[in-house]
C-alpha cells in the first residue's frame, strides 16, 4: 500500500498535463498535431515526456512493493519521482538547460535506477 499515493499523484499528473494540451487546442483551434504552434507544441512534448517516464517508474515502485522493500525505500524512490516529474514540468516549457528540466530528469532517471537496482537487490537478499 505504500505505492498507492504515488499513483494517485502521477495520475493527477497526466490529468493536468493533459487538461493543459486540450486547453491550447480550444485556445488555437488545432485538433490535431501542433498545428506549427510552438506553445502547443512544448506542452504535448511535457505530456508526452512524463507519460513516457512516469509508467515505468510506477511501474518499479510496484514492483519494490512487491518484493517487500523497506518503506523509506519505497518512499524516497517514489518521491523521488514525482518531484522530478514535477520540475521537468515545470522547467521544460523554459529554456533547454532550465535547472527545473535538468533537476527533473535527474531525479526521474535516479528513482528509474533505484527502483531497478532496488528490485534485485531485495528480490535477491530481501528486504531484512
Amino acid at each position: 500500500m505504500h505505492t498507492a499515493p504515488y499513483f494517485s499523484a502521477l495520475g493527477l499528473l497526466t490529468i493536468v498535463h493533459a487538461v493543459r494540451v486540450i486547453s491550447l487546442r480550444w485556445k488555437h483551434k488545432i485538433s490535431l498535431g501542433d498545428g506549427g504552434n510552438q506553445e502547443l507544441n512544448v506542452m504535448i512534448r511535457v505530456f508526452g515526456n512524463h507519460a513516457e517516464y512516469a509508467p515505468i517508474g510506477l511501474i518499479l515502485l510496484a514492483a519494490l512493493e512487491f518484493v517487500q522493500a523497506p518503506a523509506w525505500y519505497l518512499h524516497f524512490t517514489g518521491m523521488t519521482l514525482v518531484v522530478g516529474r514535477l520540475l521537468h514540468a515545470y522547467g521544460l516549457p523554459k529554456s533547454p538547460g532550465h535547472i527545473g528540466r535538468v533537476a527533473g530528469m535527474i531525479l526521474t532517471l535516479t528513482s528509474i535506477g533505484l527502483g531497478s537496482i532496488g528490485v534485485m537487490l531485495f528480490t535477491l537478499w530481501g528486504s531484512h
